[in-house]
């Protein structure tokens, strides 16, 4: 007997808009570093982090920047997705991937909240991510958020500062855009009581 699409329909919406775990960045590290049999030297020389900072993230001492989860997915060799969320589908041509508004998981570090989109496609061009920015002041900061790709940023809700190396701080408002690149120093803030939330998008 065939099962009761209503009930499957139930059943699917329901494990989709199942709450997330906490992101528990330092065991995630430790289980992958156990997983491949590298000590904290070796993991430090594959992911391009000092030893100091890959121990202090694993013990939860330190919230890794932007860059920092670039560098651990690579030297892992993970998607960002597959890093600190699930695992994705490696499936090739004629993908696609639908990400409901009630659906997105959320994943927090010390100055922001991430929302993977698109989390189940493996090997994707670009890595597409809701943020949510809750860093006020650009001292939340300890070093500025630097990779090797291009971004894109939309403002959804609230108002967000891009604070970068070589240009003055620009204030974007919803709706506004900008495009740069990424191995130039940045890091963003929400200006006023609200929250920022931005579509950011970064090249692979």
């Amino acid at each position: 007997m065939p099962p009761d699409p209503l009930l499957v329909t139930n059943r699917v919406s329901q494990a989709q808009e199942a709450p997330q775990p906490p992101l528990d960045l330092g065991s995630r590290i430790r289980e992958l570093r156990t997983e491949r049999g590298w000590s904290l030297d070796e993991a430090a020389t594959q992911t391009g982090l000092s030893r100091s900072s890959l121990f202090k993230i694993e013990k939860d001492r330190m919230s890794p920047t932007f860059d920092a989860l670039r560098k651990l997915a690579e030297g892992f060799g993970l998607d960002m997705t597959q890093l600190i969320g699930q695992q994705a589908d490696r499936r090739g041509a004629s993908r696609r991937s639908i990400t409901r508004h009630h659906a997105k998981p959320t994943y927090s570090t010390a100055n922001y909240d991430y929302r993977p989109l698109a989390e189940d496609l493996a090997h994707k061009a670009m890595l597409p991510f809701e943020l949510v920015l809750r860093a006020r002041s650009l001292d939340d900061f300890k070093d500025w958020d630097r990779h090797d790709t291009e971004d894109f940023v939309h403002v959804l809700s609230g108002t967000m500062v891009l604070y970068t190396e070589f240009y003055e701080p620009v204030t974007l408002e919803p709706g506004d855009n900008i495009y740069y690149d990424g191995r130039m120093g940045h890091a963003c803030i929400s200006q006023g009581e609200t929250d920022a939330v931005v579509l950011w998008v970064s090249a692979t």
